[in-house]
């Protein structure tokens, strides 16, 4: 039996509004929320183990150095915060866990410690949080920096970052809490304590000002690939997004993060790593194929190939425009400062092609290819992650209520009548359910 998450890629935003037939008013209607409680809904009813929502700050001005591009197609903005909705989400929800996304290099230790407790009391206990570092300088200048911070310094403070916020999280012994209305005594002030961090990027005095919330601290996931992420993903992290497009891969990356882990004195069983995918599903194998092909071929169209130079450019930190090089010449070597594994996957797997031609080839999130009938696909998933021994699958589509229903109702009970995911929900927290097996 396996886990499984849905990545919501482009978080609290517009998502696809416009060149899909079942886009539906999601130009208009985004930001009240309903599409997202909906997704979580039916991601429970599914049994999936958590949702993973993503968030950026910026208004992107990279390719073209304009904001034409990000504005046209609504490229992680328009967007809202992402905090207020996770409340929302769980009301709709009993048991699945949700996991939000803040950048260490953006929100201060205090703020983020306070902030996921508090969502964590109003989940009842089932929030997780995204350690993310920030890749775009235009979301380093809305924070006062005047660039966005080298790689290797971003990871520097994200392990501060987190010792910081564990420190607050723990400022409150077990026992604290007393509640004696006759005395009375809300708190035992004993077991209370400043932690006095000061580190290198962060200071911070403590304690934290609320009480420790049911699960004392939310569910860690992480996403970074390079050495650095891997690290503080060993180090911290009870989840992980993977990149994986054989077998032998995944197998290795599972492996690499298990040495990690056990170099910090970790159970490599606490660490969940899901692995990135976004299958094709039809009625039928041939009905799914035909969608891969139209799928393959749209991906050679101008917007297509428009929204894939923004990509790159986005990509690189907004170190380069993809816009200013050649489509028909071979693929820049370029490495930038932002989401740097990412870009170095598409260049490396550009080698011999044109840029335009790696536009509609190369896929950086793409992972293990699933196309066919939800029972075709659930049995393909199945035979995976036996070889690569665990421990499940992250999906990533385009979020459309078409898509939804076809993995909530199509893919997942097909995933269940073979025994691969959960019936059900045990426990009452996310990391108790997350680390049920």
């Amino acid at each position: 039996m396996f886990h499984l998450g849905w990545f919501l890629g482009s978080g609290f935003s517009v998502q696809t509004w416009a060149l899909d037939p079942w886009a539906g008013n999601t130009g208009h209607d985004w930001m009240k929320g309903d599409l997202f409680v909906d997704l979580a809904a039916s991601l429970e009813r599914a049994r999936f183990d958590y949702l993973l929502v993503e968030d950026t700050s910026m208004v992107e001005d990279a390719y073209g150095r304009s904001m034409e591009t990000t504005l046209k197609y609504g490229m992680l903005a328009p967007k809202c915060d992402p905090v207020p909705l996770i409340p929302l989400l769980t009301q709709r929800t009993k048991h699945i866990g949700i996991a939000v996304t803040l950048s260490t290099s953006f929100y201060h230790p205090y703020m983020a410690a306070r902030t996921m407790t508090t969502l964590d009391h109003l989940t009842d206990g089932r929030v997780g949080l995204n350690v993310v570092t920030g890749s775009s300088t235009r979301a380093a200048q809305q924070y006062g920096y005047d660039e966005l911070m080298l790689h290797a310094d971003r990871y520097g403070m994200a392990g501060e970052w987190m010792e910081a916020v564990g420190a607050l999280w723990d400022s409150w012994e077990e026992g604290a809490v007393l509640v004696d209305r006759e005395t009375p005594r809300y708190a035992d002030h004993t077991k209370v304590h400043p932690v006095d961090f000061e580190g290198k990027h962060f200071r911070t005095r403590g304690p934290l000002n609320t009480i420790p919330g049911p699960q004392r601290r939310p569910v860690i996931v992480q996403a970074g690939a390079s050495p650095a992420g891997r690290d503080l993903a060993a180090k911290y992290a009870e989840s992980m997004l993977a990149h994986g497009t054989s077998i032998e891969g995944m197998k290795a990356f599972r492996q690499d993060m298990h040495r990690r882990m056990k170099e910090h004195g970790r159970d490599p069983a606490t660490l969940k790593i899901l692995f990135l995918i976004d299958p094709i599903l039809g009625d039928s194998d041939r009905v799914a194929q035909a969608r891969e092909e139209d799928m393959k071929a749209a991906r050679w169209s101008d917007h297509a190939i428009e929204k894939a130079l923004w990509g790159l450019s986005y990509t690189s930190g907004g170190e380069f425009d993809f816009s200013t090089f050649d489509l028909d010449e071979e693929v820049p070597d370029v490495w930038g400062n932002g989401e740097t594994s990412t870009l170095r996957t598409f260049v490396e797997g550009a080698r011999g092609k044109t840029l335009r031609e790696a536009i509609a080839t190369v896929d950086t999130h793409a992972g293990l290819a699933f196309v066919g009938s939800p029972d075709t696909v659930a049995a393909k998933m199945g035979e995976a992650m036996e070889e690569v021994g665990g421990d499940g699958f992250l999906l990533s589509p385009t979020v459309t209520r078409r898509n939804i229903a076809e993995i909530a109702d199509g893919l997942a009970p097909a995933l269940r009548k073979r025994g691969l995911i959960r019936d059900g929900y045990s426990h009452s927290t996310f990391r108790e359910n997350l680390l049920e097996f």
